[in-house]
């Protein structure tokens, strides 16, 4: 029953949070006891700077009501939450300004407090933008790092993607777990929290509403040691998160793209106000501390160290594939002379080789 009071509380708190009526700051200062939340005296909450309205929400029952209904919920979902006193709630995490006072989590909750590289940018990127997404979130798993995105369409979609492909990531979400935002992505967190982990600060059935993405960016940034920003407008909600970063120490990271795109321009301006210029895997892990820095260099040394062996014809397949852009089946077909038949059942060993990646609508690419 203890542990039950005890997650009836944070939720609660949390609640009191999340609904807006005080701050997560000032929920730990007035609540610092259990008590004094489950078994509230009037007197006590007077003398806490709350609306009236909070006040009777927490006198009323209505909150201890609703966070039991949630315990249950999350038992049956078989979620973890973990408290902001938690031992397992991550380091980097509390280091941030106002952090959750709660994590709902769907998942592997011990990457929380792995080595983690955050992946943002573009919902629209461009085909160089998604090349270079799920490349790099690919080599970045590959190499034991976890890799963090926001579940959003476009770049962060393909580095959950990419990341899968070699090791794990973690998708922070800016609506409830029961309410995966958005919609087409529900397939893939259910991959997420069977490989990775997915979490969210917002109870579970919160809509994706518009104030929740700045503060789930917040936490995106706070659990990892690097934020990328691939591709992003002037305006970009990336660059929210990549000044989150800066804000709380991280390192800030950009890829350069064409000045005639305006999907570089966040990402250039970015670069010219001292973010690191990235190109590939390396210039991101020889930036973070050690001794991840080391592990993650050695990992990928050894990863390109590795070329398995081609027959003949897949020869043939890698030679026509371009460097960097994907090319149709019809049209690698038409370039090498083999049927679309026998060109998928070499595709298909090519994958399994781990040299080929195949793109949604049968387009096909190297793997770097």
């Amino acid at each position: 029953m203890r542990i039950d009071n005890h997650r009836v509380f944070w939720l609660a708190l949390n609640f009191l949070v999340t609904d807006g009526y005080l701050s997560a700051g000032k929920a730990l200062r007035y609540f610092d006891s259990e008590d004094k939340l489950l078994q509230p005296e009037a007197s006590y909450l007077s003398s806490c700077q709350l609306s009236s309205q909070a006040r009777q929400k927490i006198l009323s029952g209505e909150l201890v009501s609703r966070a039991s209904f949630e315990v249950e919920k999350l038992r049956q979902k078989e979620y973890t939450l973990l408290s902001f006193k938690d031992s397992s709630y991550p380091e980097l995490l509390r280091e941030i300004v106002e952090p959750p006072l709660v994590l709902y989590a769907y998942g592997q909750t011990d990457l929380l407090n792995q080595a983690a590289v955050a992946i943002v940018g573009s919902r629209h990127p461009t085909s160089y933008g998604r090349l270079v997404a799920d490349k790099l979130a690919d080599e970045l798993a590959a190499c034991g790092l976890i890799v963090t995105s926001g579940l959003a369409r476009g770049i962060d979609t393909l580095a959950h993607q990419g990341a899968l492909r070699s090791g794990k990531t973690l998708a922070v979400l800016g609506s409830g777990l029961d309410r995966i935002y958005p919609r087409e992505n529900r397939l893939l967190a259910e991959k997420i929290a069977a490989k990775g982990l997915v979490i969210s600060e917002f109870p579970l059935d919160s809509e994706p509403l518009s104030f929740h993405f700045p503060l789930r960016n917040r936490v995106l940034s706070g659990l990892s040691l690097a934020c990328l920003v691939v591709e992003a407008g002037a305006k970009s909600g990336a660059l929210i998160t990549a000044r989150l970063a800066l804000d709380q120490g991280r390192e800030v990271m950009a890829v350069p793209g064409p000045v005639t795109s305006e999907l570089s321009r966040g990402t250039n301006l970015l670069i010219k106000h001292g973010a690191k210029l990235v190109e590939s895997a390396e210039d991101i892990v020889s930036e973070l501390p050690f001794p991840w820095n080391e592990a993650a260099l050695s990992r990928l040394a050894s990863r390109k160290q590795v070329k398995p062996e081609l027959n003949e014809q897949e020869k043939k397949v890698m030679e026509a594939l371009p460097e960097n852009s994907v090319i149709h089946i019809d049209e690698l077909s038409d370039k090498i002379q083999i049927s679309v038949g026998e060109l998928l059942t070499v595709l298909l060993s090519l994958e399994m080789k781990e040299t080929v990646i195949q793109e949604p609508g049968k387009f096909f690419r190297r793997r770097h």
